[in-house]
């Protein structure tokens, strides 16, 4: 696969990338991405003698990788932040679903 930074709008939860490829799809260094595994905050979908990880994550580290540089955060709260953003997305999306099911008020 030759990542295309425009593409990962495209990608789901499906489509896994490697290490290289989620380096220049988030903008994060292969280094910070490693420390993010070691400390638990990243997990790749297949261990072994290459990493591949769930394409889903590619939005959620951008938006970690940017509060990162204007925040200057190092790798454990980088971490941290990126529990938050995933905890956020959870309970939006359990929200949502909520309102879906909740019935149409009538004027």
């Amino acid at each position: 696969m030759n990542p295309d930074p425009a593409d990962a709008a495209w990608m789901t939860k499906h489509t896994h990338v490697t290490l290289e490829e989620l380096e220049i799809l988030s903008g994060l260094p292969a280094d910070t991405l490693r420390e993010l595994v070691e400390c638990g905050a990243l997990s790749p979908a297949a261990e072994g003698t290459q990493w591949t990880f769930s394409a889903s994550c590619v939005v959620t580290l951008r938006s970690a990788g940017r509060l990162g540089s204007a925040f200057e955060l190092d790798s454990n709260a980088l971490a941290l932040t990126l529990s938050f953003l995933e905890r956020i997305a959870e309970l939006e999306s359990q929200l949502q679903a909520m309102r879906a099911q909740m019935p149409r008020r009538l004027p």
